[in-house]
C-alpha cells in the first residue's frame, strides 16, 4: 500500500504543477496573445458571418418587379425583328409614305447613327455576356451550344480524338 500512497502524492504534485503551468500561460497571454485561440475566434467569426449571409440570401427569388424587368429585357429582339419585317410590308403597302420617311432618316447625322449602333451593340453584348458568365443560367441559342462544346474534355493526344489524323499518322508510319 505504500506505493499507492506515493502515487497519490505524485498525482497531487502533478496537479499542482499543471495549475502553475496554467497560471503562467494565462499571465503570458496578457502580454502576447495566444495565436491558436486567436485563429479559432477568427474562424468562428468568419463562419458566423457566412451563416448570416447565407440566411439572408436563402429565400432570395425573383419578385414581381424582377419578372417585369426581365420581361421588358426580352422585348427588344422581337421588336427589332418584327419592326424590320414591318418596314418591308410598309414599303409595299404605301411606297410614297415609305420614301418620305426614308428621306427623313437620311437627314439624321452620321454621329447619331454611330451612337445608336453603340447602344444596340452594348445592349446585346452585355446581355450575352451576362448569360456567358452566369453559372447555371439558361443559355439562349448558339451561346448554349458554344458553352456545351467548350465543356467537353479535350483528349491529351490529338490523334486519339481525330480519326482522320489517326489515319494520316498510320499512313506515314508505313
Amino acid at each position: 500500500m505504500g506505493v499507492m500512497d506515493r502515487l497519490n502524492l505524485l498525482g497531487g504534485v502533478g496537479r499542482a504543477a499543471e495549475g502553475i503551468g496554467d497560471a503562467a500561460r494565462d499571465v503570458s497571454e496578457v502580454f502576447v496573445p495566444n495565436a491558436t485561440r486567436s485563429m479559432e475566434l477568427q474562424t468562428g467569426l468568419h463562419r458566423a458571418t457566412l451563416a448570416t449571409a447565407a440566411a439572408e440570401f436563402q429565400h432570395a427569388g425573383p419578385g414581381w418587379f424582377d419578372r417585369v424587368i426581365n420581361g421588358l429585357n426580352r422585348l427588344p429582339r422581337p421588336m427589332l425583328a418584327l419592326g424590320t419585317i414591318g418596314l418591308f410590308v410598309f414599303a409595299m403597302v404605301d411606297p410614297v409614305a415609305f420614301s418620305r420617311r426614308m428621306i427623313g432618316l437620311n437627314a439624321v447625322p452620321e454621329p447619331l447613327w454611330w451612337l445608336l449602333g453603340a447602344i444596340v451593340s452594348f445592349y446585346f453584348g452585355a446581355r450575352e455576356l451576362h448569360y456567358f458568365r452566369a453559372p447555371g443560367a439558361a443559355l439562349p441559342g448558339a451561346l448554349g451550344l458554344f458553352r456545351s462544346r467548350r465543356a467537353r474534355p479535350v483528349p491529351r493526344d490529338p490523334v486519339i480524338g481525330n480519326p482522320a489524323l489517326s489515319a494520316w499518322v498510320n499512313e506515314r508510319r508505313d
